[in-house]
């Protein structure tokens, strides 16, 4: 496939209140797009005032895609993801408009960017299961050993307290026959889909985004944020929520271990550790154009920056103008 060929995409990334959904109106409003979510959270069914979904009214009639369409109690996967999107792009692509990916989970964005072919390997919940408990037995280093074992170059690159990926790599490792290095390089054999501009979004001093997310936090509140928390608290079955931060944090109010306000600071403190998450993964690609938020007052503007950037990269054979 040559560059002509390839669908072209513009993705907007940053942390989380870094506005994000507004540029991404902003940008299919002037280029005739439609979005699409890159958000592994926003995805799920009625998990709606925690995952900041953006309402009708800051959707501006802009079409969105991968809001809301799987259920909460569902299981969901980057493979999974990766196989909506795909899909969503080519028809919105076919249809003469414009795709703009939309969010902050970097996984989501860098594997539908890169065209990452994930390793055929299955779910294997019951090994998952005793790894984890291993780990909870022996200690995370314990199982960072057993990794190092089957696998020195990933044990190198992941940290033994990233449960989740010290789990996944030995998954991999156990359930192929393969390392889990030799699958990662094995999946980004196969050049990408898509010419694509991605476009990042932060703040030159970070206590301005935090500030942002706080209010973030407090306006999440006012529009029910507890209530909605404590409905799916109450359903035992909906184990996706407790991976999103805005649940999970409620839970020792709802069984009477803390106080509210406590528990809406550490929901402030999370989200903030997460945007600095969030910063680090985007950071890593050298790709992305980054705006400096504090050097804009208006939205306009930063809109008029992206615009530059657009001619000045001579992004894509589409017409834009």
């Amino acid at each position: 496939m040559t560059e002509t060929e390839k669908i072209p995409l513009i993705a907007v990334v940053g942390p989380t209140a870094s506005g994000k959904t507004s540029l991404g109106v902003m940008l299919a409003q002037k280029y005739q797009g439609e979005v699409v979510s890159a958000d592994s959270m926003q995805i799920y069914t009625g998990l709606d005032i925690a995952t900041a979904k953006p309402t009708e009214a800051e959707r501006q009639g802009i079409v969105h895609h991968l809001i809301g369409c799987v259920p909460m109690d569902a299981s969901f996967s980057v493979a999974d993801y990766l196989q909506l999107a795909k899909s969503v792009i080519v028809d919105i692509y076919a249809r003469g408009k414009l795709p703009i990916l939309v969010g902050g989970t970097g996984l989501y964005v860098s594997s539908l960017l890169s065209n990452v072919q994930l390793a055929e390997t299955r779910q294997d919940l019951a090994l998952r299961q005793e790894l984890a408990a291993y780990a909870k037995e022996n200690g995370n280093d314990a199982l960072h050993r057993r990794l190092a074992a089957l696998d020195p170059q990933a044990a190198e690159e992941i940290h033994p307290n990233n449960l989740v990926r010290v789990i996944r790599a030995l998954e991999v490792c156990m359930s192929s026959g393969k390392t889990f290095t030799a699958c990662k390089a094995e999946s980004h054999l196969v050049p990408s889909n898509y010419r694509s501009l991605v476009i990042g979004l932060m703040y030159e001093d970070r206590a301005v985004l935090y500030e942002r997310i706080n209010a973030r936090v407090d306006e999440m509140v006012q529009n029910g944020l507890v209530e909605e928390a404590y409905a799916v608290y109450q359903n035992a079955s909906i184990r996706t929520a407790y991976h999103a931060i805005g649940y999970k944090e409620l839970i020792p109010y709802f069984e009477n271990k803390a106080s509210l306000t406590a528990c809406i600071n550490k929901i402030k403190q999370e989200t903030r550790h997460y945007a600095k998450r969030q910063l680090t993964w985007f950071r890593k690609n050298d790709q992305i154009q980054w705006i400096i938020l504090s050097r804009f007052d208006k939205k306009t503007e930063i809109m008029e920056k992206c615009q530059k950037i657009i001619a000045k990269t001579k992004f894509m054979c589409y017409n834009i103008d």
